[in-house]
């Protein structure tokens, strides 16, 4: 018999891409990674309950941070930011090897718009691990603040115009993402839908929630690109303020009240995904 297994031997591949391919699929990290996805949807039900607080004349902070705050006046609130925290740094980690890892298998243009959406989102749940570790250890902080605090400072470089419109482009850029991937459903590709009427309501869910999460997204954005060309930092408000600058606006509460109850939908959306959804 001959001895076959010189022939079918692998080409050596460099020992770092090994660790990171045996991290990205490493079960305990979809395990944490799903525990995250149901972590951010809590964070957005309560998000979308403070909002419709707010249009109804009631108080709040309807950003993570507002959220965040609820959850650590909650009975063991330390040990439920300290596990959302674990949660939503395992999540961010996984999109990042999404981003990476696995994108690398990817071709051309497919390569880099996994590239892009991913890594974006790996930021967007390192900032709220990030957050929810503050307020875990005492040291949370007014996220509309924090947003005037960070554009000021950014304002100061030379370039800080053009960095911030930059960051206004890209926010509103995901926002318009997520209205797109709703109208086109493309988000059926993240759960085992059925034709049921289960599968009929987790579409509904999908699409309402993916478009309010664009609007907030977009509206953020153009406060952010607001600051930025009139070089003020007062009116880079975050997420918190964004919303509330609708009910400035004719008709405003009813507008606020609709993204409210769309991102709740989205938060039912992703603990739904964080059970059935595919990793």
């Amino acid at each position: 018999m001959t001895d076959t297994s010189e022939h079918t031997s692998t080409p050596d591949r460099h020992p770092a891409l090994v660790v990171a391919d045996g991290l990205a699929d490493a079960k305990s990290l979809d395990v944490v990674a799903r525990f995250g996805f149901a972590v951010t949807g809590v964070l957005h039900i309560l998000i979308g309950a403070i909002a419709l607080r707010i249009a109804f004349g009631g108080a709040g902070k309807a950003d993570p941070g507002g959220a965040i705050e609820l959850l650590a006046q909650q009975p063991f609130g330390a040990v439920l930011l300290w596990a959302g925290f674990i949660g939503c740094g395992g999540l961010a980690l996984w999109q990042f090897f999404e981003a990476t890892v696995r994108a690398r298998h990817l071709e051309g243009g497919a390569r880099w718009s996994k590239g892009i959406a991913s890594g974006s989102l790996s930021i967007g749940y390192g900032s709220i691990a990030a957050t929810l570790a503050r307020f875990a250890v005492g040291r949370g902080s007014d996220s509309g603040q924090s947003s005037r605090d960070f554009t000021a400072s950014i304002l100061q470089w030379s370039l800080g115009v053009e960095v911030l419109l930059a960051v206004a482009a890209v926010v509103t850029i995901i926002g318009i993402y997520f209205i797109v991937k709703a109208l086109t459903k493309k988000f059926k590709t993240e759960l085992h839908f059925e034709n049921s009427r289960r599968g009929h309501l987790m579409s509904a869910l999908g699409v309402v929630g993916h478009i309010a999460k664009g609007v907030a997204l977009i509206l953020l954005g153009v406060l952010i690109g607001v600051a930025a060309v009139k070089h003020s930092p007062e009116e880079s408000t975050g997420l918190d303020g964004s919303l509330r600058a609708l009910t400035d606006q004719p008709y405003g509460a009813y507008a606020l009240s609709a993204i409210a109850c769309g991102l709740v939908c989205y938060g039912v959306f992703a603990v739904v995904r964080s059970r059935y959804g595919r990793m």
